[in-house]
């Protein structure tokens, strides 16, 4: 806000002020609407993200940034490809028409399960061959590692299936396509074999109880590894003694870490260790500037002033408060990077024990193989006899077959594999495009929420909609004034304050209104200043005005007024001084008449609600056209509340972008509680 030269005020446009007040006034049975909330325009959503634009740029950049490094960290793929063309079974006529000749008529093709055959081609049994022959030139590859990279699909409703693979080598993606290619013809071949099936009853009974032997051997081979978890002694060995190198490599990785722990832990307690710390703690760094800053300050004035000058007292008062500060601030962050460094000694410490732990159940199962090894080959051995004498009664059966089928799979490469030249992820150009996008989306939904949970009112629009006072008049802020041209700004302050006094007339109804009490929720609103500019516009048309600084316990308005805060209200009601000896004048010769806040009294409340004090105020109200009361913020005092009652009504001053929700219901429920009248509503700083 500024000051102005109230000898240039001057009534204003009364179709203006009239327009301004347009809601009926509410002066008892205030309540708050809750739920009640308007529809909003797109200027609305634009000052939205005007106001968030910090967090929605902070969060947009940081995870544009985070997809970029991600993207960068990323190595080059590339994905190769081939295809395979596979007919469905044909059944051979010429074999089995002699057997059965009335099986295949009207049925001369059946159809290929695709979906069971891919699932074939990417079975252990296949792909583990693959793998062997890789191993070879490539150790690193493993079944895992190949089929988490491998793609097979058939395409659409054709009769070919695709096989891609996607690897970091191009030429590594030939060679296992080479491989595959070559396997499933392999496959596709050996599935052309005929098979006869035909056995006479001598050896199907020698079967029976070969079968059953084999069955019990490997029930018992399945519970023996079910029970030790034991499944090839010939790389059981190997696995485990890697797993325990790998975790005592992690041990002793672990046990580094937490050596590094501990002595950033112990440099902690050291004074060279927390300055060194502090010089990373801004809030700290940002204090001992500023305590410097004061120094300095201080040095400089010390030249133009006495050291007992309120300057100088002023400076060196600032800086005795900023010392503790700088203390705390220090303390409190050197506790946190303390707490840190113990949490990361002990998880250090938890995760070392633990490996530890592991490492000796590895070491157990170790010794324990020996014996397991031999009970599981001998297993192994009764088995595969067992097995090779059921294999050698098969084989003689199937040589007996009367019956056979021959089943044919056609399959051809219409495609065969290809060494890939471009990489195919990653897409660096899309993944940036598509991580803005998504990181603006997150953005601007932090930014509503952040609007969301914010109390405040930012709008004269939100302000109308949820507070159920009159507005009386809307004041601008000291930034938009220093906008527009002097005289422009100069007259927008000025007739914003002319609106204020004819609107608090017009809501006096019939009677005028002779005296009020300017007051807000909390402190820091602007209504000292909003008192002494409205009585400045009030005495430039003529009225007999009188402030009254009624703030005991922070007083402004003799700083506003360039007056003597002494003696004041608190002398004139506790020491009887004659009031004509308090009241004083304006030094540029305004006829504005002000009473200042006075000597500093230790009980304000008790002064305020005394006899005496309601009997001046009587006086002064017959001796005065308009008495204007300048009262502390209304939440967590009854100053306010002791005077209003005996005046025409309450003022309220809200400052945009300050006052939260909760305070001005908790205000509007105190004054209903007194049935104080409230005369209206002025925002402040719009």
């Amino acid at each position: 806000m500024m000051k102005n030269n109230s000898s240039k005020l001057a009534i204003s446009n009364m179709d203006e002020s009239l327009a301004i007040q347009s809601q009926p006034i509410v002066t008892q049975a205030l309540v708050l609407p809750e739920g009640q909330e308007s529809d909003l325009s797109l200027r609305d959503y634009f000052g939205i993200l005007k106001r968030r634009g910090l967090i929605i740029v902070g969060v947009t950049v940081a995870l544009t940034t985070g997809v970029f490094a991600v993207t960068m960290r990323q190595k080059p793929q590339y994905e190769g490809s081939f295809r395979l063309l596979v007919e469905p079974p044909v059944n051979n006529e010429n074999a089995l028409s002699n057997l059965t000749p009335t099986e295949n008529n009207g049925n001369p093709q059946s159809q290929l399960d695709y979906e069971t055959q891919i699932q074939i081609l990417k079975s252990p049994k296949l792909i583990k061959e693959v793998v062997n022959q890789l191993q070879v030139s490539h150790p690193e590859i493993d079944y895992d590692g190949l089929i988490q990279s491998l793609s097979v699909a058939r395409l659409g409703e054709t009769k070919i299936i695709e096989t891609r693979y996607k690897s970091n080598n191009s030429q590594e993606v030939k060679e296992v396509l080479d491989k595959l290619a070559n396997t499933y013809l392999k496959y596709s071949r050996e599935q052309r074999q005929t098979r006869l099936r035909q056995g006479t009853q001598f050896v199907e009974q020698q079967l029976k109880p070969l079968q059953s032997r084999v069955t019990q051997l490997q029930k018992a081979q399945q519970v023996f590894r079910q029970k030790y978890g034991f499944y090839d002694p010939n790389t059981q060995t190997g696995e485990i003694t890697a797993q325990v190198q790998a975790l005592s490599g992690q041990r002793l990785a672990i046990n580094q870490k937490l050596a590094e722990a501990r002595a950033n832990f112990a440099s902690l307690q050291g004074e060279q260790g927390q300055l060194a710390i502090l010089k990373d703690a801004p809030v700290y760094q940002q204090q001992l500037i500023e305590l410097k800053q004061l120094d300095a300050k201080i040095a400089a004035e010390s030249a133009r002033f006495v050291d007992d000058s309120p300057t100088i007292l002023t400076l060196k008062e600032r800086r005795r408060n900023l010392l503790p500060l700088l203390k705390q601030e220090a303390q409190r962050f050197l506790g946190v990077r303390y707490a840190e460094a113990a949490t990361q000694v002990k998880a250090l410490e938890s995760q070392s024990q633990e490996l530890a732990a592991s490492e000796q159940q590895l070491q157990q199962k170790v010794d324990e193989l020996p014996a397991l090894t031999r009970q599981y080959n001998e297993l192994q051995r009764q088995l595969q006899a067992a097995t090779d004498s059921l294999n050698r009664f098969q084989a003689t059966r199937e040589t007996l077959q009367i019956q056979g089928a021959q089943t044919e799979l056609r399959w051809e490469l219409v495609q065969p594999p290809t060494k890939p030249a471009d990489i195919v992820s990653p897409n660096t150009s899309r993944n940036l495009i598509l991580g803005f996008v998504a990181s603006s989306l997150l953005g601007v939904g932090a930014g509503f929420l952040a609007e969301k949970l914010d109390e405040r009112y930012h709008s004269i629009k939100a302000i109308k909609n949820k507070v159920p006072l009159p507005l009386l008049a809307t004041i601008p802020t000291e930034s938009r004034v220093k906008r527009l041209k002097p005289s422009e700004g100069s007259g927008k302050f000025i007739e914003a304050l002319r609106v204020l006094h004819t609107n608090i007339q017009l809501v006096g109804n019939d009677s005028t209104v002779r005296s009020l009490v300017v007051s807000s929720s909390i402190a820091g609103e602007g209504k000292s200043t909003v008192a002494f500019h409205l009585a400045q516009i009030a005495t430039s048309m003529g009225l007999r005005v009188l402030l009254i600084d009624a703030d005991l316990r922070n007083p402004k308005i003799h700083s506003l007024c360039k007056v003597n805060n002494e003696p004041g209200l608190s002398d004139l009601i506790s020491r009887n001084i004659p009031v004509k000896d308090v009241i004083q004048q304006l030094p540029d010769g305004i006829p504005l008449s002000i009473i200042s806040a006075g000597s500093p009294v230790s009980d304000p409340t008790k002064l305020l609600s005394s006899t005496a004090m309601k009997c001046l105020m009587g006086d002064l109200h017959k001796s005065f056209d308009l008495v204007i009361y300048d009262t502390p913020q209304i939440e967590g005092l009854a100053d306010t509340s002791l005077l209003a009652p005996y005046t025409d009504g309450v003022l309220l001053v809200t400052r945009m972008h300050k006052t939260e929700r909760s305070s001005f219901v908790k205000t509007l429920d105190n004054l209903k509680i007194g049935r104080i009248n409230i005369l209206g509503l002025v925002v402040n700083g719009n």
